[in-house]
């Protein structure tokens, strides 16, 4: 055994008298089609400390359900399925996913076969042999639709301005992260995770690696415009006070315009030059004013919603049914 092999054997946790060195978490939703390509592929990986799979079907409306029960019946490797009782969200489902998760290092990936499963042991051997807390994956080119792509792009300049994360990492679904970061992250029980940003407040020890990105196998994007806005509303509102500050500026800035619009309306009055009362500058400077005024009371509103949302208990997820493992664990070579 090499010297990095005792280390990761040191780390395993021990659950159920043995132990795992990688959990695959995959949120399922829609993914009928696709999810069983997904664990027939995995089943041949043979990654340091095994491999453990957990799925979370995350109130599919196709029979993603029966699919992943199937699934969990004869799989090959030890496969834990989980079912929400609704739609929670991606992040949600992720969340639950990783409370089941048992391994040194857990990847989150979707079910739609746009990330190769072969860029798994990529992934895992750059975070263990690195002893990297996070590594997340970038790609030299995505296969997502355009206005998918501006989507990520707008959230991920975004995430550069709120969170304290490093400048320019790509925040892919697509990730690795120890048990460390995964028990830290696992804690938090608001309605409204995002993964991402409980990272950035556990660690630091952050890297990226490059890995392919293919079409979509099966049917179109579970992502709306709204599902995107969504999630924006996630990481703009529950990790960041920026919202407000930036309401406060924007309220400055429009009394500030205000005082303007009253000094030129009293030198006015006093040069007297007989042109009638400026009521379009008026109009102007009054719209302005109850827009921002608008914006503000908007981005407060949905802070104090969500905070109500918190208070009164609203889950993060329900567990309808878990199917453990059926199969003894074999540990990987």
């Amino acid at each position: 055994m090499g010297f990095e092999d005792l280390k990761l054997s040191q780390a395993l946790p021990e659950v159920s008298g043995r132990p795992v060195g990688l959990s695959i978490v995959v949120p399922v939703y829609r993914g009928a089609a696709t999810v069983g390509r997904l664990v027939e592929a995995l089943s041949a990986l043979r990654p340091a400390g095994g491999l453990e799979v957990v799925l979370v079907n995350d109130g599919s409306p196709d029979n993603s359900g029966e699919v992943c029960r199937a699934l969990a019946a004869t799989a090959t490797i030890p496969l834990t399925y989980v079912e929400h009782a609704r739609n929670f969200g991606e992040h949600n489902a992720v969340m639950t996913g990783l409370r089941h998760a048992r391994g040194a290092y857990v990847i989150t990936m979707d079910d739609d076969l746009q990330n190769p499963p072969e860029e798994v042991l990529k992934l895992y051997d750059h975070a263990r042999l690195g002893g990297w807390d996070v590594v997340y994956t970038r790609y030299a080119e995505k296969k997502h639709e355009g206005w998918r792509n501006l989507g990520s792009r707008f959230a991920n300049g975004v995430a550069d301005m709120l969170l304290d994360k490093p400048k320019g990492l790509y925040l892919s679904s697509f990730r690795c992260m120890s048990a460390l970061v995964v028990a830290e992250v696992a804690r938090y029980s608001g309605p409204y995770p995002y993964v991402d940003g409980l990272v950035m407040q556990v660690t630091q020890r952050i890297d990226s690696i490059e890995v392919m990105h293919l079409a979509r196998a099966e049917g179109r994007s579970n992502y709306t415009l709204k599902r995107l806005v969504l999630l924006w509303l996630n990481l703009a509102t529950n990790f960041s006070i920026l919202p407000l500050r930036l309401a406060i500026l924007a309220g400055v800035a429009m009394g500030i315009l205000g005082l303007l619009g009253a000094i030129a309306v009293v030198v006015e009055a006093l040069i007297g030059s007989g042109t009638p009362s400026g009521w379009a500058s008026s109009m102007t400077t009054t719209l302005l004013l109850a827009g921002v005024q608008f914006l503000i009371l908007g981005v407060l509103g949905e802070y104090v919603g969500r905070a109500f949302l918190s208070a009164n208990g609203k889950p993060q997820g329900v567990v309808r049914e878990v199917v453990p493992p059926r199969i003894p664990e074999e540990r990987g070579q």
